[in-house]
């Protein structure tokens, strides 16, 4: 800052001081609002159940554990059948739990499992999809 030699250049730097204040003052308040409102309860609630939805880790735990409880509930049903035996009730949930377990600790080796049956199934509807359409271009070539 340069030295004030005379009453002009005072009135001018008082005047970029006070312009300078509200400034400060603006951004401050601005920042002290963005403070109050993330420390409600209610916002700091929603931030973190947003964090926890776009976080990719919960997500996939969150699926695998569904699929585990889905196939061990549907073994459960397969094995226990309509069957009322207390014993076999008894069967049918260590089933459910050891199957659940399985799925729920290897994600990886049912995904691989699970696309390879797509895979088999898709070639074959594939290649049926496309014999159609041979037949279909030779019956129109004839």
């Amino acid at each position: 800052m340069e030295p004030i030699k005379t009453q002009h250049d005072l009135r001018a730097a008082i005047l970029r001081l006070e312009y300078q204040q509200a400034e400060e003052g603006r951004a401050l308040k601005e920042q002290f609002q963005t403070a109050y409102n993330s420390i409600k309860p209610a916002n700091i609630i929603l931030n973190t159940i947003k964090d926890l939805g776009e976080s990719s880790i919960l997500k996939d735990g969150i699926l695998n554990t569904s699929v585990g409880f889905g196939t061990g509930y549907l073994s459960k049903l397969i094995f226990q059948g309509v069957v009322k035996s207390p014993i076999k009730k008894l069967l049918g949930s260590a089933v459910m739990f050891g199957i659940t377990n399985f799925v729920t600790k290897n994600p990886e080796g049912i995904k691989l499992l699970g696309n390879k049956i797509f895979k088999f199934f898709g070639s074959k509807s594939a290649s049926k999809v496309s014999e159609n359409d041979e037949n279909e271009n030779s019956q129109v070539i004839d």
